[in-house]
């Protein structure tokens, strides 16, 4: 009903009623999504050993695995107070306790993964038995972890079974004998009565965060009849079956990602090329955001952006189009909806024919580049923006410098890397990697994200390749890996 009215209001009065709903909505469900209580205390006595250093790290949101508190020199048998603030709760957390044994030991780390809803903690906890039970334990009366513990036990011997027949079906070859049916009979009797079980944990336990995390475990329905292509594509098709997207929740699990990269893992194993792989993922995209759509709108915008940030890294600029009807869906509440504008923006500006955008900077010497006047002797030029303390960058820069000093043609290619590295240990790394690399030309830009370079080229994340026409500096290629910049210049030299 309400799509009907917002076609017939003028854009004022649309966007004053959006805004009205967007704001009821987080009102009212704000409590589903934050801890009733300002803040929680853990007390945490720590006994066994001589000291420990402790860490309380988040599993999921902007802060995942950067320590929030840090405390150190908690003697055996004394007791640390840590107050967690209800911006970061419920979730789920890892404790780290870098203890010594003696006073002259270097410190050894013990991890143990703790839930924290909207109950003050008390933990006794021996490191070396961390995850001991008769040696670490909560107070009497804690809920969320006694309850996921017990869930953990139960749900790993019920599930095993099952997970050994899903494979032996998924992968048996005579559909039609009576032995692969007799197994359908007993998985499909065996995944009713553990879905059944599940979903009755889930609503006993739905006032606690550790009912969240219950959907995850549900196995969803397989169609047998058909080949084992057939048989795949009904697990992929069926996937989302007993997920609660309507759960704010599910945003503070550190399951979700992993849930949903076993969805597109999935498509991924049909791939047998980039075109295929390409084309696969942006369907797998399209299908995940539209079961999320009907759900909660935070959880649908987290997926928007889940697939974003997975399309970014392989350079899948289909599946970046596609996002564009979503971002403009007023109930889609993603974090990224300014750089997905971008990144949309720049694909229909900056693509193989128009000319390159001009820029200067200094090089690593101090000398002023300009990429229309500065004379580069090769017939192309390759343009990579990047970062020494990003992963994802220094591995294309790996890869490509094995290419480049192997490849019979590398002078009629000129390498000019750009980056964006802006502190002092960030530019710390880009000197030591560029003096292994002496034949490229190195720039930097100052401003890093924030510069005019990275607006005119359109990029919301790195790495990113650009090759252009030395000599007219039109666009040619953006290629996504080096096999994509390979076989595109493996082409231009036959011509």
């Amino acid at each position: 009903m309400f799509f009907g009215l917002h076609q017939k209001l003028n854009n004022s009065a649309c966007k004053c009623l959006t805004l009205i709903l967007v704001l009821v909505f987080l009102i009212n469900t704000d409590s589903l999504y934050a801890s009733k209580k300002e803040r929680l205390l853990l007390t945490i006595t720590i006994y066994g050993v001589y000291d420990s250093n402790i860490k309380l790290l988040p599993l999921s949101g902007y802060e995942a695995l950067k320590p929030i508190v840090s405390i150190d020199g908690i003697k055996n048998g004394d007791t640390a107070k840590i107050e967690i603030a209800g911006e970061n709760l419920p979730g789920e957390f890892v404790l780290r306790l870098d203890y010594r044994i003696t006073e002259k030991d270097e410190p050894y780390p013990s991890e143990k993964l703790i839930i924290i809803g909207d109950q003050d903690l008390q933990l006794h906890i021996h490191p070396l038995y961390s995850n001991d039970a008769d040696s670490t334990w909560f107070q009497e009366g804690e809920k969320e972890n006694s309850v996921y513990s017990v869930f953990l036990l139960e749900n790993s011997e019920r599930k095993r079974m099952l997970g050994l027949l899903q494979s032996f079906l998924l992968n048996y070859d005579n559909t039609g004998s009576e032995f692969y049916q007799s197994g359908i009979a007993e998985y499909e009797k065996r995944r009713s009565e553990y879905n059944s079980w599940l979903n009755k944990e889930s609503k006993k336990n739905r006032k606690l965060f550790a009912g969240s995390l219950f959907g995850f475990e549900y196995i969803p329905q397989v169609n047998w009849s058909g080949t084992e292509e057939e048989r795949k594509k009904s697990l992929r098709d069926n996937y989302f079956e007993g997920m609660d997207f309507d759960d704010p929740l599910l945003l503070k699990t550190s399951n979700l990602k992993k849930w949903m990269d076993g969805y597109v893992n999935l498509y991924g194993e049909e791939a047998s090329s980039i075109e295929i792989r390409d084309s696969l993922f942006t369907l797998a995209g399209k299908t995940a955001i539209e079961a999320s759509r009907k759900g909660d709108p935070r959880v649908y915008g987290w997926m928007v952006d889940y697939f974003f940030n997975g399309y970014e890294s392989f350079n899948i600029t289909e599946g970046v189009a596609m996002l564009e009807t979503y971002i403009n869906d007023p109930n889609c509440m993603s974090e990224k909806t300014d750089d997905i504008r971008l990144r949309i923006e720049g694909l229909k500006t900056l693509t193989a024919g128009v000319m390159a955008p001009d820029f200067t900077l200094r090089t690593f010497d101090d000398r002023q580049f300009n990429l229309y006047t500065s004379d580069l002797p090769g017939k192309y030029t390759l343009l990579l923006f990047w970062s020494a303390d990003c992963g994802h960058c220094s591995e294309i820069i790996s890869s490509l410098n094995a290419w480049y000093s192997t490849n019979s043609s590398r002078a009629l290619i000129d390498i000019v890397t750009i980056s964006l590295d802006e502190t002092d240990r960030e530019l710390a790394k880009w000197k030591e990697s560029i003096s292994k690399l002496p034949e490229w030309t190195h720039l930097r830009t100052e401003e890093g994200m924030r510069s005019k370079v990275v607006n005119d080229y359109y990029l919301v994340g790195i790495p990113v390749m650009i090759l252009i026409d030395s000599e007219t500096k039109e666009v040619l290629d953006l290629p996504g890996t080096i096999d994509q910049l390979r076989i595109y210049l493996a082409g231009r030299l036959r011509e």
